[in-house]
């Protein structure tokens, strides 16, 4: 059982260091722990303190891509050289790195194949009154649209299985955290969460330059992973809203024309009929989309096949393999130099 810890960085070369001294050298288990630092286009020596720290494997970045973008990175790394459960944290050592082997237990025992951080947000000091209730409703608002019951759905503290990590895809610029839970519980995937500990802060947090941008962007973020993997449903919501609407409208129309002053409502009528149609349409378009996100769906359990024949997993003729693969032609560990060109990977 070989576990790979990886860590996005970017300018985090005052704090790698104490969050790399934090991380478990050995758990119960597990027979490999390994390290790897995504280097998302620092301009500071973020790399040379992680050489220098030891860390087997350096995704490296020539210019800054986003959490998203270097999550991915890592994973897929990660894969090609044999972790059989990933996990993420961060380099600011805002978790626990204790915490680590309570994270991947779900996992050891087979009971989860993603398991989520959940940070005592209610008892932290450091996180406002504001931060506290978005990082709530945030959750909540994940929990419907994932049918999950993930309490901190922000937390990027979180574990996966092999399997789990095959089947990632992120399609947004601006974190991975939330649109995978959704991913996650569309796919019918086994998630759950642990109570984990955190640490003082060393730094103000990237993700949230305002209230305001925190907002938008997770708000965005939710709603385009709804619409991705549960168009159907919002499209027949839309679309039922503006039909009940143009049919009120219709009767209030109807009452008013058979009293006689059918004349002094006739925009009401155009505007129950506009209501009515655009109501049809978005459900017309509802239908479309839940298609696309089927074929969207096929095209995804292909990706995951591929992954596993280039992982060496299944054999040219989709039998499973009989060796254990996963691991890339150089060996376990990247050239002298421990860093790789992120864009290859």
């Amino acid at each position: 059982m070989k576990l790979i810890i990886q860590i996005p960085c970017y300018n985090e070369a005052e704090t790698l260091e104490i969050a790399l001294n934090e991380l478990p050298k050995h758990i119960d288990g597990v027979d490999e722990i390994e390290y790897l630092i995504i280097n998302d286009g620092s301009s500071d020596d973020t790399e040379k303190v992680a050489i220098e720290w030891g860390v087997h494997y350096i995704v490296h970045f020539k210019r800054n891509l986003g959490l998203a973008k270097g999550f991915l990175a890592g994973i897929d790394l990660a894969l090609r050289h044999g972790a059989d459960i990933i996990v993420n944290t961060d380099a600011d050592n805002q978790y626990c790195g204790a915490d680590i082997e309570k994270l991947i237990q779900p996992i050891l025992r087979r009971e989860a194949d993603i398991v989520i951080g959940e940070r005592p947000i209610a008892d932290n000091a450091e996180f406002s009154y504001i931060k506290k209730k978005l990082q709530r409703f945030g959750s909540f608002v994940v929990r419907l649209a994932s049918k999950t019951d993930i309490p901190d759905a922000p937390s990027g503290f979180r574990a996966y299985s092999r399997k789990a990590a095959m089947r990632v895809n992120v399609h947004n610029e601006y974190t991975y955290t939330l649109e995978t839970i959704v991913q996650a519980g569309r796919n019918k995937m086994a998630i759950t969460s642990v109570p984990v500990k955190t640490n003082p802060e060393l730094r103000k947090s990237r993700l949230m330059h305002s209230i305001y941008d925190y907002v938008k962007k997770s708000m965005l973020t939710i709603l385009r992973a709804v619409l991705m993997y549960r168009p159907l449903r919002v499209f027949t919501l839309l679309g039922t809203i503006a039909a009940a609407g143009g049919v009120m409208i219709g009767i209030r129309f109807m009452v008013f024309y058979f009293q006689g002053n059918g004349g002094g409502h006739t925009q009401s009528l155009i505007l129950a009929a506009m209501l009515i149609i655009i109501g049809s349409q978005t459900f017309v378009t509802g239908l479309q989309a839940d298609i696309i996100s089927a074929n969207r769906k096929l095209l995804e359990d292909i990706q995951y096949r591929v992954k596993k024949l280039e992982l060496g997993l299944l054999d040219p003729e989709g039998r499973p393999a009989d060796s254990k693969g996963g691991e890339s032609e150089d060996g376990k560990k990247l050239p002298e130099d421990r860093v790789i060109d992120g864009t290859e990977v």
